[in-house]
């Protein structure tokens, strides 16, 4: 007999809710008009993708570059409302943005 089953039998009036619309609130992300600017720069040498442009709270910024750096698994960080990515991943990143519903514009080469 597992957890559920137990609980079941100890309140059996009560109706579970559904944790689907919790979760999707959790992972929603502020929507904008103005594209997020996806550029590729070097720096001492080494290519980096840079994203900027993004409106919305920073904690849902944050959450973006985590995500995109856990699906390229590749390093990064998040200063000063940019996302720096380690790599030439542009068109990689531009599909991901995409994916998600964001206008993105391609900047440099």
């Amino acid at each position: 007999m597992d957890l559920q089953d137990q609980l079941k039998n100890l309140f059996p009036d009560h109706i579970p809710e559904e944790t689907s619309e919790v979760a999707d609130d959790k992972n929603a992300v502020w929507m904008q008009d103005d594209p997020i600017i996806c550029k590729y720069e070097k720096r001492k040498g080494k290519p980096i993708t840079i994203l900027e442009g993004y409106t919305g709270a920073d904690s849902d910024f944050k959450k973006l570059a985590k995500e995109i750096k856990t699906k390229l698994s590749v390093g990064g960080s998040f200063k000063n409302d940019k996302i720096i990515i380690q790599g030439d991943y542009r068109d990689k990143i531009m599909n991901i943005l995409k994916e998600k519903g964001f206008n993105v514009k391609r900047v440099g080469g």
